[in-house]
């Protein structure tokens, strides 16, 4: 006779609890301990006591939730937001901004403590209210037919409306009320799927719209409109092609360097951090005039065209050819005669590259967040003096710096960037030397 398991029935009801946060990781989760498991508990500052439930018991940690608190640290904040609760975007809004910047300093020294990084030598941070100047919003059309635009409820395909947010720079709220009340009148809202802002430098707002069905010539006209009255460039995108409604190319600027890029394309969100951080790596490299650069994954030119003011010469490596053809034009468009760009896929082999076969005293990347694990054997065999990896996820760079530092090379400066402040986004900056 066939035997079948039979899971056993559980109870549907939430276990409950007092417990006491210790400490905090990276996300700003409170860490307590309770029956010998770890549990991280989301809502929770260290030194806090309160009443929790759990929401995932595994064997050997918990999660849980803060339902209310006893005792409360000098630490919590009331949120800025309205809908702080229940937007996806920020996690952190609760927690000072010295607690967010020491934890996460903290937790990029524990992943590096292998590579033998006891303490981060540098937070760089600037303000943390509408810093953001790039952002993407869903679009849905409800059950009453109404148009939501927003973000992701928490752990939650559910889209949060919204019309204002505290870290979006004031030129994207000022666009936002409009926007949603254009959107909203056109034929095709139901079938729009969501909305691309940037705040260039050019004193302009670009908007890409993504529909997912031809616009009809009425909602065209429309959208034409809005564009005019709010000095707005909007762009058009189907999936296949992006066309221009009305207005021009985006662009930003870097000191005296101007960089134009797509609007859905890639560019660091925190204006004041990026400059920041550029201004480190010219400082952390020591960039002399008689360097060879090789700056790997380089986009636009973001590090390739400032380096190249300082440095005899920058090799801008990136995979995509789209890339690549905007970072030439804007060496062009600045004047900059001692910049090169290729087209290569940094995941693939690149000794035969011809690139490759050049000589490099100093090497800068800003990969992804798969990281760099296959170039960095060739980084490293090019010995220069030093590297410089720019990093928005702490566990590949912690991967990486290991390969790195088997291959001759030392850790000896590390700084935490504040990029996204008020979320449980990490992102820092390395500096190898050559033992």
């Amino acid at each position: 006779m066939v035997q079948f398991y039979k899971a056993k029935k559980t109870s549907s009801a939430r276990q409950t609890m007092t417990l006491c946060a210790e400490s905090i990781d990276q996300f700003g989760q409170g860490v307590g301990h309770h029956q010998g498991k770890t549990c991280f508990i989301e809502g929770m500052l260290p030194g806090e006591t309160g009443k929790v439930a759990v929401t995932e018991n595994k064997r050997h940690f918990m999660r849980a939730k803060l339902i209310t608190l006893t005792t409360s640290s000098a630490q919590r904040r009331e949120p800025l937001c309205p809908i702080y609760q229940q937007c996806g975007g920020c996690q952190q809004q609760h927690m000072s901004e010295s607690l967010q910047h020491t934890s996460k300093a903290e937790a990029l020294a524990r992943l590096l403590k292998p590579v033998g990084v006891e303490n981060v030598d540098d937070i760089i941070s600037a303000q943390s209210w509408h810093y953001r100047r790039r952002t993407r919003m869903s679009l849905r059309v409800d059950d009453s037919g109404q148009l939501v635009m927003g973000f992701r409820r928490k752990k939650s395909n559910e889209i949060v409306d919204v019309r204002t947010c505290p870290v979006l720079v004031e030129k994207l709220n000022t666009v936002l009320e409009p926007l949603y009340h254009c959107l909203a009148q056109l034929q095709g809202a139901p079938h729009l799927g969501h909305v691309e802002l940037v705040a260039a430098d050019n004193d302009s707002v670009t908007v890409v719209l993504r529909h997912l069905r031809p616009l009809s010539d009425q909602d065209l006209k429309k959208l034409e409109q809005f564009s005019h009255k709010h000095s707005v460039s909007l762009f058009l995108a189907d999936g296949q092609q992006q066309t221009l409604l009305r207005g021009e190319m985006p662009w930003y600027g870097i000191g005296e360097i101007n960089l134009y890029f797509n609007p859905q394309g890639f560019i660091q969100v925190n204006a004041e951090i990026n400059q920041q951080m550029i201004d480190n790596a010219i400082k952390w490299l020591n960039i002399q005039s008689t360097d060879r650069v090789l700056d790997l994954f380089c986009g636009v030119g973001n590090f390739t065209l400032p380096l190249a003011r300082f440095a005899s010469s920058v090799t801008g490596v990136e995979g995509l050819a789209e890339l690549v053809a905007k970072a030439e034009y804007n060496a062009q468009q600045n004047n900059i005669s001692n910049a090169a760009f290729y087209q290569h896929n940094l995941e693939q082999d690149v000794s035969q590259q011809p690139w490759a076969k050049q000589g490099f005293n100093k090497v800068l990347l800003d990969p992804a967040r798969a990281g760099a694990a296959e170039v960095m054997p060739y980084i490293c065999a090019l010995q220069p003096e030093c590297i410089v990896y720019i990093s928005c996820n702490p566990a590949t760079l912690a991967r990486d710096s290991k390969i790195a530092c088997q291959l001759g090379y030392r850790v000896v400066k590390v700084a935490m960037l504040d990029m996204f402040p008020h979320t449980e986004h990490l992102e820092s900056m390395v500096l190898f030397e050559r033992r």
